[in-house]
């Protein structure tokens, strides 16, 4: 039975059947009584711009219930930026900076507003430096109290193991960064983001050129390839994984 209604949600997107969820709940209800954890779905890029913020707001309005994590990491001796100039380089304690709910961090227009106006439960901003990002996500994750959760970042990725890791990367060229390559090796799926909305075929065959042109090879064979056209196919793929990751607690339990 697909988890998918035939009827649109009032954003006119599609979204996961709340009734045929609803024994799959109370199982997942166990699972969080038992394991403290929800299902992670993670949204990293292969470089900055590469669309994992429209992504992530794409597949919360598909997942109603769901919250989001954005996980910002400071830029202290990583990217060559001055301290001074980097948005959060003020924020950074000497323990992680999770600020949760709406009052603590609703913006319009900024990521964590995006996430609240796609329909997000809860919205988690994780604001942390090079050296607190396991202890941040993992704090950040006992907060959240859905069945499912959608991470925006790419670091947390060396502590926290996703149900279904997506990274994002333009159709054309990418300006890769630091961690993009350890990064690519834990996804599952490849994200093709552009700026014209060509059509599929295009960004394909756009990141297959760029790809081409590389002078050391990028590890994408395998991973399920998707555009815009195919998000409807990616919240399926999420569905499957929480059909199995909940017998699986039910089995466990």
């Amino acid at each position: 039975m697909s988890l998918l209604r035939s009827s649109s949600n009032h954003n006119g997107r599609r979204a996961i059947n709340i009734e045929a969820l609803s024994g799959l709940r109370k199982r997942d209800h166990l699972k969080m009584s038992q394991n403290q954890r929800p299902i992670i779905v993670a949204v990293s890029g292969l470089s900055s711009n590469t669309g994992k913020t429209t992504l992530a707001c794409e597949l919360l309005s598909r997942l109603p219930g769901w919250e989001a994590i954005k996980l910002t990491r400071g830029h202290y001796r990583s990217c060559g930026k001055d301290p001074q100039g980097c948005c959060v380089s003020d924020l950074i304690r000497d323990e992680p900076l999770i600020w949760s709910g709406r009052q603590a961090n609703y913006e319009t227009g900024k990521d964590t507003g995006r996430f609240w106006d796609t329909g997000a439960a809860n919205v988690h901003w994780v604001i942390v430096g090079e050296d607190q990002v396991e202890q941040g996500i993992n704090q950040a994750l006992s907060r959240v109290r859905s069945e499912g959760v959608v991470v925006e970042g790419n670091s947390f990725l060396d502590f926290i193991q996703a149900d279904f890791a997506i990274i994002c990367a333009r159709a054309g060229e990418n300006k890769m960064k630091t961690l993009a390559r350890r990064t690519l090796d834990k996804a599952d799926a490849l994200y093709l983001s552009t700026i014209d909305d060509c059509d599929a075929a295009t960004a394909r065959k756009r990141f297959d050129e760029w790809r081409a042109s590389l002078t050391v090879e990028l590890g994408t064979n395998g991973l399920l390839v998707f555009t815009r056209e195919d998000i409807p196919q990616i919240v399926e793929r999420i569905c499957e994984r929480f059909r199995a990751f909940s017998v699986s607690s039910v089995v466990n339990y």
